[in-house]
C-alpha cells in the first residue's frame, strides 16, 4: 500500500516566540539558589502543537483561533515546569506497579472521601510511610512531583499567575478558554457548559498529547517504564478515550486521517528517535480507514 507524503504539521507562531514560550518551561531550583531546571521534554509541547494545529485546520476552524489555540497547546505541560526525571519516574513508575490512580478523576473514583482539589494531599498521606519504606521520602519537592499529576490545576494556576504578565508583554492575550483546553485531560468537568468548538479544541490537544506521548522514546524510558513504543497501542488508548467519552470520533479520525496521510511522519520519527519502519507506515495508512 502507498502513502503519500504531506508536508509536515504547520507551527503557525514564529520561531522566535515559541522559543520564548518553551523557556516559560524553565524553573528555578528550590534546592539550589541561583540554579533553573530547564524544561523537560519542550520538544514534546512544540511537536504537539503542531499536531494540533494540523487537526483543527482540518475540522474548518478559524485561523486567527488555531493561532492562539496553538500557543495554548505549546504551554500545556507549564503545570509540570520543574520536573524531576528520575524523582517523578520513580514516584509514578511506582504508582503504576501497584495500580493506583494518577489523574485527579481517576483518584476520586477510587477515593470519593477524598476532597475536591486535595488529591495530593490524600495520595500523601495514604502512600508516605509505604514509599519511605522503599527509600523514598515525601518531602516537599517530592509533593511538588506527585501534584504535577494529582493536583495539575492548582499548579498550573501558580505558574500562569507568573507567566501572564510577560505573555502580556509578548503581546500575548490571554484568553479564559485557552486554560480550559489545557486542563482537560485531568478534569473534563471544567467544560461543562463550554461552547462546543472550546469543547473540540480540548478533545485535539488531548487526542494529539496522548498521540505523541505514546510515540515519545525518552518520556516512555523516563517515567513510563517503558522499552519500546507501538503504534497500534497510541490508537488504542485514543479509542479507550473515545469510548470513556473523552474524545469525540470526529475528532479521533481527523487525527487518524492526518497521519494516514503522513502529516505526522516527521514529528513521529522525531518522538521515537528513528525512522518508521515500513510495517509502521502501513500500520498509519490502514489506521486512517478504519
Amino acid at each position: 500500500m502507498l502513502r503519500t507524503r504531506m508536508t509536515s504539521a504547520p507551527l503557525l507562531v514564529p520561531r522566535a516566540l515559541a522559543a520564548k514560550l518553551l523557556h516559560f518551561y524553565d524553573y528555578p531550583d528550590p534546592r539550589r539558589s541561583g540554579r533553573l531546571i530547564k524544561g523537560y521534554d519542550c520538544a514534546h509541547a512544540l511537536r504537539t502543537a503542531r499536531m494540533c494545529a494540523a487537526v483543527a485546520q482540518r475540522m474548518g476552524h478559524q485561523p486567527a483561533r488555531v493561532k492562539q489555540y496553538q500557543i495554548a497547546c505549546i504551554l500545556h505541560d507549564l503545570g509540570r515546569a520543574g520536573l524531576d526525571r528520575k524523582l517523578f519516574g520513580r514516584i509514578w513508575s511506582w504508582a503504576r506497579g501497584q495500580g493506583i490512580p494518577t489523574r485527579p478523576r481517576e483518584w476520586r473514583a477510587r477515593h470519593p472521601e477524598t476532597r475536591y482539589g486535595r488529591e495530593t494531599e490524600a495520595f500523601v498521606k495514604r502512600y508516605k510511610e509505604a514509599m519511605a519504606a522503599m527509600g523514598l521520602a515525601l518531602d516537599p519537592w517530592a509533593c511538588e512531583q506527585v501534584e504535577m499529576r494529582l493536583g495539575y490545576a492548582r499548579r498550573l494556576a501558580r505558574r500562569l499567575r507568573i507567566v501572564k504578565p510577560i505573555l502580556g508583554e509578548l503581546g500575548i492575550a490571554w484568553l479564559p478558554w485557552m486554560g480550559r483546553v489545557m486542563l482537560y485531560y485531568y478534569y473534563p468537568e471544567k467544560l461543562e457548559g463550554a461552547r462546543p468548538w472550546v469543547r473540540q479544541l480540548a478533545e485535539i490537544l488531548v487526542a494529539c498529547e496522548q498521540f505523541e506521548a505514546y510515540s515519545n522514546q525518552q518520556r516512555g524510558r523516563d517515567y513510563y517504564a517503558r522499552r519500546r513504543e507501538d503504534l497500534s497501542e497510541a490508537f488504542g488508548y485514543l479509542d479507550a478515550l473515545q469510548r470513556e467519552g473523552i474524545l469525540s470520533r470526529p475528532v479521533v479520525m481527523a487525527l487518524r486521517t492526518l497521519a494516514g496521510e503522513g502529516a505526522f511522519d516527521t514529528i513521529l520519527e522525531q518522538a521515537k528517535g528513528r525512522p518508521l519502519s515500513r510495517r509502521e507506515r502501513t500500520l498509519l495508512l490502514q489506521a486512517s480507514r478504519e
